[in-house]
């Protein structure tokens, strides 16, 4: 296929890029800067920084995973208009570009995130059809994943990938995790209780070439594994498996403080279940966290 990726040089791009280029296809990625991405990416891959014409190449499928990271700075206005340009600015940029194209392009698979049911109650289990909950994170997927499905206006299938926590050692927020697990001072985060809704990165990159590959699918697919666990599950297992106590909880309130009102990422939380990717016949290789932090930490 000929594949165009927009944030391809990101935590989950890169591997994509790398991934898609080894099953044989075409990868141009449309990028910031040219010359980061020939850092991170394969040679194979052509990054641009202008979206190319359609006089040269028939585009197959178009995966677009921009987005300035939601975690890590305080939303004031200014941080939260420049998440929403990142994403939904950018996916109209992408979906316009789509739409002037001589033929259709077959696919969109377009990224947004759990953070569309917003924060919900531990025993409250979400599937695709599940509502959300009003806040800032919902406001975003949902007019994140409404620019996105525009593409259906020209007879392109849309699948929208509402990714949960993504797990791997050395990229993403595990990554961020370590350092007080590793010292021994790792623990919960408040109360332990809130619901955490993980992938290992192997199966996010496998879950986006099944959807790649399957055309009759399309929809919004949660990209989670279909056992989340509370955030004391969690701390509890990665403590194990880094063969380190788990035992000092970080206080809610020292969060709020820190993060403002993007502390309800780490907070609060969701119990999302994959219901329609299970149905559509995915095979999860690391369904169960246990497993899952074992192979990243062996």
């Amino acid at each position: 296929m000929q594949i165009l990726v927009s944030g391809a040089t990101g935590f989950l791009g890169t591997a994509l890029c790398h991934r898609l280029v080894a099953d044989g296809h075409q990868v141009t990625a449309w990028v910031r800067s040219v010359v980061k991405a020939r850092r991170k990416l394969p040679p194979q891959v052509v990054a641009v920084e202008v979206l190319p014409s359609h006089e040269t190449t028939s585009w197959d499928a178009v995966i677009n995973l921009a987005g300035e990271p939601i975690v890590g700075k305080r939303w004031t206005a200014e941080r939260k208009l420049q998440l929403r340009e990142s994403r939904i600015g950018l996916t109209r940029q992408l979906v316009k570009w789509m739409a002037e194209a001589p033929r259709t392009i077959p696919t969109l698979l377009s990224g947004s995130a759990i953070g569309f049911y917003g924060s919900q109650p531990a025993n409250v289990v979400l599937s695709e059809s599940s509502s959300g909950v009003e806040s800032f994170p919902h406001q975003l997927c949902r007019d994140w994943e409404e620019a996105a499905l525009h593409a259906q206006d020209r007879g392109a299938r849309v699948c929208l990938l509402r990714t949960g926590v993504v797990l791997d050692a050395k990229q993403g927020a595990l990554s961020k995790m370590l350092p007080p697990f590793r010292l021994g001072a790792g623990g919960p985060i408040g109360s332990g209780s809130q619901m955490m809704s993980w992938i290992h990165r192997q199966d996010w990159i496998e879950a986006v070439c099944f959807l790649l590959n399957h055309p009759t699918l399309s929809g919004v697919f949660n990209l989670v594994a279909p056992n989340p666990v509370s955030n004391l599950i969690f701390s509890k297992q990665l403590a194990s498996v880094l063969h380190r106590p788990c035992w000092l909880p970080v206080p809610g309130v020292v969060i709020g403080l820190l993060m403002g009102e993007s502390a309800e990422l780490v907070t609060e939380g969701q119990c999302v279940i994959p219901k329609r990717l299970s149905e559509a016949g995915y095979a999860f290789r690391h369904p169960q966290l246990q497993g899952a932090l074992s192979d990243l930490f062996p």
